[in-house]
Order: structure tokens, then C-alpha cells, then sequence
């Protein structure tokens, strides 16, 4: 998910209650809400190092066992060294608590949308999907402002039950998570039964709706895709599905497979298809992932790859 939909979560697990349990809690939530993340440093050297090191190492279960010792100490670091106030100092084992809660959250949410996360790193570098959410869900948004904004407006009245609101919309997102997860699961088993096929599908959420899911379904040597929408009988459409083929039975596409980015790309793209255009000394592969892009030309989800027509022969 976004690093707004982290955010959010962080500051409605301290509205729900859980900023009192010491001080320094809400920075700590926040902070722990978004820290798997530290890993978007990894632009700086490029697209192929990001999109080999993102959702990886930071994300995996090595980093969640690491990562709350490592916020609890900085927090603790600043409380004694930054902080300095006369208040009672921050409590160690509640910092502790407090950065699991939250540091598990961030890989939990980037596993519901279609990017998928690596929960094994660095053990085994295997991507998980659970397709339930979009990557930016302008629903969670909403629920979770109103939960946090409502929350403070009652602290500010000095109202008992200040942290209801915020209680109130994660229980609410919570519920959200499990319906939307339902309409993946229902969905899948539609795709399969109109798209058939035995290999990879994916019923993926669409940006803003809550009724229609993306469809994928890897039938071999091509894709078929279409649109699962729930207000339509059937639900799935087109049909026939349109199709769209892998196109990897070009000899520069093996070629282009095992240069560097080829390699990173193709361990990332969920369902990877190839265009070949030649030039006059060599091959341009144009690689793309249908999840995202069915023009391999240009955007996200696309690579290209020149390859000498040398490499071919």
C-alpha cells in the first residue's frame, strides 16, 4: 500500500488508545507503520535495483524479527539524548510492543495488493499475492481520517470516549479487508470457470470501485484478460476473452531473458509477455507484465532490452 494508507493506520492505532500507553508511542507508530519502507533508497541506484530490492529484504521475515529492536532502540536513544524533558521517560517494553504492532502492519498491507510481497527474504526470495486491495485505496483513506480526526476533535473536548471513532474505523477497515478478500476469492473461481486453464490467474482490485476486479488467466501460450464486475450478469466479460499472447518464442527473447535486467524483470513480472521488433544489427525485446501494462513500449510494468543479432545466432 501507500506510504498515506501506512501513515493512517499508525496514527489511528495511537488515536484507538495506544499513544497513552507511553510517551513517544505515536511517533513510534508512525514511524513503525512506514519503516519497512526504508527500502525506496534503493531508486537512487536505479529501476532494476528497486525493483530487485523492493519488498524484499526490508519486508521479509528476518528485517519484522530485527526491526522492532532497532526502532525501540533509536526511540529510546532519542527520548534520553533529544527529548530531555522533565515528563516520566519513554518505557522500553511498551516502544517494543508498540513497533511490532505497527511494523507489522506496513508487510501485512503491501501482501492484499497485486504488487505482492516476499515474506521469506533473504531465506527464499518468493513473491506472495494476495489481490485483494488496490495499492491506493482512496476507502481506507477516508475511514481511517474520519476515525482519527473524529477521535482528536473529541480530545480536545476532553470527551471519555475520545478514542472510539478511531477503534471504530480499524474494526471498520478490518471488516472492509475481509468483504474485499470474499469478492477476490469469488472471483477468482469465476475467472477460472469462464477463462479455464490450469496455470496463474489473478482477479485483481480496480483503482476507486468496489465492484469490478481486473481478470488474468495464464492459458499457456497467451493470457486471457476481461473484467469481473458484479452488477452484470454474467459477471465476467468479454466472451470470448480477449487474448493476448506471450510472444516468447523468439530467439532474442532467450537472449534478452538473461542479461541483467532481464533477469530482475522477469523474476518480478507476475505474467510476462514479449514484443520483438528487428533492426538492421539487432533484436528490441520489449517486455511487459499484464497486471499493469499491455504495451510493453512505454510505462509502468515494461522493459526493453536491445539484443546483437550475434546473441541470436
Amino acid at each position: 500500500m501507500d506510504n498515506i494508507c501506512h501513515t493512517l493506520v499508525g496514527a489511528a492505532l495511537a488515536e484507538s488508545g495506544l499513544k497513552r500507553r507511553t510517551p513517544l508511542a505515536t511517533a513510534t507508530l508512525l514511524l513503525g507503520a512506514n519503516l519497512p519502507d526504508v527500502d525506496v533508497l534503493s531508486y537512487f541506484w536505479g529501476t532494476d535495483a528497486a525493483i530487485a530490492f523492493r519488498r524484499g529484504w526490508t519486508h521479509g521475515v528476518l528485517a519484522l524479527a530485527l526491526w522492532p529492536f532497532l526502532l525501540t532502540g533509536l526511540m529510546l536513544a532519542w527520548d534520553r539524548w533529544v527529548r530531555r524533558r522533565p515528563e516520566a521517560p519513554a518505557r522500553a517494553g511498551a516502544l517494543f510492543w508498540l513497533s511490532v504492532v505497527s511494523i507489522l502492519s506496513h508487510p501485512f498491507l503491501d501482501w492484499l495488493n497485486t504488487y505482492g510481497m516476499r515474506w521469506l527474504m533473504p531465506f527464499r526470495d518468493v513473491w506472495f499475492y494476495a489481490d485483494t486491495l488496490f495499492i491506493i485505496d482512496v476507502w481506507i483513506w477516508l475511514i481511517l481520517t474520519v476515525g482519527v480526526v473524529w477521535s482528536r476533535l473529541r480530545a480536545r473536548r476532553g470527551r471519555p470516549d475520545r478514542e472510539r471513532p478511531a477503534r471504530v474505523a480499524l474494526a471498520a477497515v478490518g471488516v472492509y479487508i475481509l468483504l474485499m478478500a470474499g469478492s477476490q476469492l469469488a472471483a477468482r473461481a469465476v475467472v477460472r470457470d469462464g477463462f479455464g486453464g490450469s496455470g496463474p490467474l489473478m482477479a485483481g482490485p480496480l483503482p476507486v470501485t468496489l465492484l469490478r476486479r481486473q481478470a488474468v488467466a495464464d492459458l499457456g501460450t497467451q493470457y486471457a484478460m476481461g473484467t469481473v464486475d458484479w452488477l452484470r450478469r454474467p459477471p465476467l466479460a468479454p466472451q470470448p476473452p480477449r487474448l493476448l499472447p506471450k510472444g516468447d518464442a523468439h530467439p532474442a527473447v532467450a537472449a534478452a531473458a538473461v542479461t541483467r535486467e532481464g533477469r530482475i524483470f522477469l523474476h518480478w513480472a507476475r505474467f510476462p509477455y514479449f514484443r520483438v521488433d528487428e533492426r538492421p544489427e539487432s533484436w528490441v525485446v520489449r517486455m511487459g507484465d499484464a497486471r499493469y501494462t499491455i504495451n510493453p513500449a512505454t510505462g509502468f510494468g515494461s522493459l526493453t532490452v536491445t539484443v546483437p543479432k550475434e546473441k541470436t545466432q
